[in-house]
This record gives C-alpha cells, sequence and structure tokens, in this order.
C-alpha cells in the first residue's frame, strides 16, 4: 500500500499557476432526476460545451456536481459527479474562464449587489472546489441575505398501503448581517407522517433535522471564525462539526483548525459525547484554463473521551491540463485498536479518483475509481430504482463516454464494474443514452436511456424515454416519461416485471415564487398498481 498511495500523491499534487482571469456565471435550475442523468434548465446555455461541468454554489463554495453530455439553446442534460446528489430545484452554476480587462488607474469601484437566489433544499455539499475566504474589508462590508421557505408533500398511494408525508424546510444565507462583520448560514428542515405524531412526540429529532446553524465573524480580510454547526467543504469527510472552527488565509495558502463534536449517528442530534478536532491546510490557484485547490488534514475523533479513529484526509480538484480535469480524495488511518491494545499503524481506508478529458469538442471520456464506504442518509425521497442502481454501482470501477455527432443529438455509454477477492459483492452495471435536444416543430427534447445491472442477487433491465417542454418563455417546464422495468431475483427465483409513467410540471408563478408538481404510476404483471404523488411550494426571499 506504500508505494501506491505515494504514486497517487504524486498523480494529484500539481503546480499551481496564475493568470489575471475572471470567471463568468451562468445559473440554471435542476428540473428532472433520473437513474442515470440530470436535468437542467437555463436562460441561455451560450457559452456552455459538450464536457462541462455544472457546479452547485453554496456561499464562496463551488462543488463539482454534473457533468453536461448534451445541451438545447436553453437545457442541457448530464452525468452526475459522485459524490454529489443533485436536488429538483436546485440551482447549478456553469463557470467559464475568460480574460480579465486592466481597469484604468482611479478610485476602488463599488462591488456589484449579488442578485438575492434561493439556497437548495438539499444536504450540504461535500466536496469544495475553492476556498472559502474571508472577505471583510470595511469599505466593502455591505448586507446581503438570501433565503428560501418551502413545504411540501410526498404521498404513496397503494391497494394496502397509503401515507403522506409532509417537509419544510427553511435555509438562509445572509452575509455581513446589518452591515457588520458577522454572516450566518442556517438549513433546517422538519418532516412527519401525517397521522403518525407519536413518532414526533417520542423523539423531536427523528422529524427536526439541523443541517446547518451557524454565525462567523471576519475579523479581517484574512481571518475569521465560525461558531455552530457547519460542514468546512475543506474537511469533506468529516462531515457537520458542532463546534468552533478558525480559518487564516495568507497569499494563496489557506490554514485551519477544527475544535467540537459529530452529529448523534441514530438521529443527527448533538452528541458531546463524539468530540473530534483536526488542523488542515491547503493551497489554492486560479490558472489560465481553470483552477485548482489541494487540502491535507489531521483528524482526532472521540467517543465518552476515548480515541475512536485518527486520520489523515487529502482532496485535490482542478485541471490538470487544458482538457483534463482531475478530482481525488482520500483518508489513511493512523489508529487502531485491536483487542484493547491501541497502536499507530497507516492503512487506506477511503479512496475516490475521477478523471475527465475532453479528447475533442465532441467527444469527452471519465474514468473513476471508488473505494468509498457507503453513504449514509438521514433523509432520502428517491424510488427505489434509483436506490437500488446508486447502491450497487457506489463504488469500483467506472468508465463514461459522451459524444455529440450532431448540433442537436449526442449519446453516452458507460459501464461500473465492482470487485472483490472472493466475488462476494459483485455488481456489474451498463448504461447508455442517446438524446436529442430539439426536435423540429414541437420544440421538444427528448432521451432514451437503457440501464442493465448484474449483482449477486438481482438481475434488473431498465429501460425509459423521457421528454420534456417549456412553455410562456420558460415560466412552465413539462416532464413526460415512461419506463419499463424487468427484475430477476437469483435466490428465489422471482421475477418481476413494471411499467412505470410519470408526469412533473414546474411553474416560476414570481420571480420568488415557484410551484412543482409531480406524479408517478407503476403496474406491475400482476396489476398491482402503486403511486406516488408529489407537490411542494417554494417563496425566495
Amino acid at each position: 500500500m506504500k508505494y501506491p498511495l505515494t504514486t497517487l500523491l504524486i498523480l494529484l499534487c500539481s503546480c499551481a499557476g496564475f493568470s489575471q482571469t475572471e470567471t463568468l456565471l451562468n445559473k440554471g435550475k435542476v428540473s428532472y432526476l433520473s437513474s442515470t442523468n440530470v436535468y437542467v434548465k437555463f436562460e441561455s446555455t451560450l457559452g456552455i460545451e459538450i464536457g462541462d461541468t455544472l457546479f452547485a454554489q453554496q456561499g464562496n463554495q463551488f462543488f463539482p456536481s454534473v457533468v453536461v453530455a448534451n445541451k438545447s439553446s436553453s437545457s442541457c442534460v448530464g452525468i452526475p459527479v459522485p459524490p454529489q446528489k443533485a436536488a429538483i430545484g436546485e440551482e447549478l452554476v456553469h463557470r467559464r474562464i475568460g480574460k480579465a480587462e486592466m481597469p484604468e488607474p482611479g478610485p476602488e469601484p463599488e462591488p456589484a449587489e449579488e442578485t438575492p437566489e434561493a439556497a437548495d433544499s438539499k444536504l450540504p455539499a461535500k466536496e469544495s472546489l475553492r476556498s472559502e475566504r474571508p472577505v471583510a474589508a470595511p469599505d466593502i462590508i455591505k448586507e446581503n441575505i438570501r433565503g428560501r421557505v418551502s413545504v411540501a408533500s410526498y404521498s404513496n398511494l397503494s391497494e394496502t398501503r397509503t401515507d403522506h408525508r409532509m417537509r419544510y424546510t427553511f435555509s438562509m444565507q445572509g452575509k455581513y448581517l446589518g452591515d457588520s462583520r458577522f454572516s450566518s448560514d442556517i438549513y433546517i428542515t422538519f418532516r412527519h407522517t401525517l397521522n403518525h405524531w407519536d413518532e414526533v412526540r417520542n423523539n423531536i429529532n427523528n422529524a427536526l433535522k439541523i443541517y446547518s446553524l451557524s454565525v462567523r465573524y471576519d475579523f479581517n480580510t484574512t481571518s475569521s471564525l465560525s461558531l455552530g454547526r457547519k460542514i468546512n467543504p475543506k474537511l469533506s469527510s468529516v462531515g457537520a462539526i458542532d463546534g468552533v472552527q478558525y480559518e487564516r488565509a495568507k497569499g494563496d495558502w489557506v490554514f485551519g483548525a477544527v475544535l467540537g463534536a459529530r452529529p448523534d449517528y441514530s438521529d443527527y442530534s448533538m452528541n458531546p459525547d463524539l468530540l473530534q478536532a483536526g488542523v488542515y491546510v491547503s493551497k489554492n490557484a486560479n490558472l489560465k484554463d481553470g483552477y485548482r485547490q489541494t487540502t491535507m488534514g489531521l483528524i482526532q475523533q472521540m467517543n465518552s473521551f476515548r480515541t475512536d479513529r485518527r486520520y489523515l484526509y487529502f482532496q485535490h480538484s482542478g485541471s490538470l491540463t487544458r482538457n483534463t480535469y482531475v478530482f481525488g480524495s482520500l483518508e489513511a488511518d493512523l489508529f487502531e485498536n485491536v483487542n484493547d491494545h491501541p497502536r499507530t499503524n497507516l492503512s487506506l481506508t477511503n479512496l475516490y479518483v475521477m478523471v475527465r478529458y475532453k479528447a475533442t469538442r465532441k467527444l469527452n471520456l471519465t474514468v473513476s475509481y471508488d473505494q468509498r464506504k457507503d453513504i449514509l442518509y438521514y433523509e432520502t425521497f428517491k424510488t427505489y430504482i434509483d436506490s437500488l442502481l446508486e447502491r450497487e454501482t457506489h463504488q469500483g470501477l467506472r468508465f463514461n463516454a459522451s459524444y455529440r455527432p450532431f448540433k442537436y443529438i449526442s449519446a453516452g455509454a458507460g459501464t461500473s464494474w465492482r470487485f472483490q477477492k472472493d466475488n462476494g459483492n459483485l455488481s456489474r452495471n451498463l448504461n447508455g443514452y442517446l438524446s436529442c435536444s430539439r426536435i423540429p416543430w414541437v420544440e421538444m427534447s427528448a432521451t432514451a436511456t437503457a440501464n442493465l445491472l448484474q449483482t449477486n442477487y438481482l438481475d434488473s433491465k431498465i429501460f425509459d424515454i423521457r421528454f420534456s417542454k417549456d412553455f410562456f418563455k420558460s415560466k412552465l417546464n413539462g416532464d413526460l416519461y415512461f419506463r419499463m422495468v424487468d427484475y430477476a431475483y437469483k435466490n428465489y427465483e422471482y421475477n418481476l416485471h413494471q411499467k412505470i409513467a410519470g408526469i412533473s410540471l414546474s411553474a416560476r408563478l414570481t420571480r420568488q415564487l415557484g410551484l412543482y408538481f409531480y406524479y408517478e404510476a407503476t403496474m406491475d404483471d400482476r396489476d398491482k398498481m402503486y403511486s406516488r404523488l408529489n407537490t411542494k411550494i417554494v417563496k425566495r426571499f
């Protein structure tokens, strides 16, 4: 393990360069999610190329979320970038590097006021691509608050069981509150099942989830202190930290320290028995053709004041060459306790590497290797199909290729292979898609996909086709899709065939008010009907 680990560190680390550039942003929103693709709606896709990356933005942070596989004049379809999990209604950003104009000598210009747009209702992102630089010079402190309040219902309807879940969300990012040096970040949800209020009374934390609740104070332009629950994007694997976080920047280097506790494993509440502390250093660089960020950290985690885990963390992201993008993260444990005999021992426990290469303007290639542990969700609204595909293709070797032979036509294929020495958890996956971003005369897009999965206990075949169209100058967006699913359970010699149809509508009633509707019906080979109905109203401020 020693030499592969050294080789990986050398591969991911690279020299930083400098250039006078500016970043041009184009913002869109996720309109639909399938098991393999993400659909994003823009005002215009001018400047977006096949193979480009769309990012989730959180404050000054940018996280890779989707690789564009096809596009039309106002929408993109792409492949999600692990470990990110896009959500419907989430705002994604396309970043394009352009040459910066040299200003004439004169007084310092006033910064442009940011447009208040909604923060997404989703779990905080895990992978960071830019450092969060404190900016608090006295002459540029100006309050900027943006947020979102939403109410959503999730209903499952069948002949044997019907349940209705409600979810209330409040999220807010406040910069320089009251024109002071204080900023805040809040993301809270409350969910419950109708007629099951006892579950809430027994433990309020079963319903209440505080994913972020923190306040930050900027001492100056280079140092800041945060207090509360917050995910540090430079220590993505640590997750939320209940405590204090300090960060100081010096040039392109950022130094930081964290002290606090981990949320409880069972219900995400505060748990002072799970103490943790750590330090990290990060190197950032803006390049002519992109950016680079490298972070290393040392984390100590406790359980009832006894060492639970001690490990090194490494993360690198950025452009390796003009046409090559690399992202990698790893964890190497330094501590183990065998039969009550603690000792120091270096072992690689988590590893993820992804390389994307833009071979030509029409051809993009992506290869990744994932050896991370399974993700724990405290709440999820994924379908069984999407959860199955995610679970069985999460780890292993993955290869994807996308090709755009004509202006409005694109195709792609991918395969993944999860393997172990004893073949105990074997998984093979093959998927592909064909998309037309603009169908003549009807001005709609269509995408057909196929997915074949083979595991030790299950073989599945999934075929679907989707149609999307905008109405009233993109104020109303509609999607219609059909799926055919075939499950073959090996251990039980049991086969299941399903036919699925769904429709979704998203309406922008005003600039700050949106409405979402989704319905899906599933019919199996025994003529049993299952339905899902979701509605959501969102108010931005």
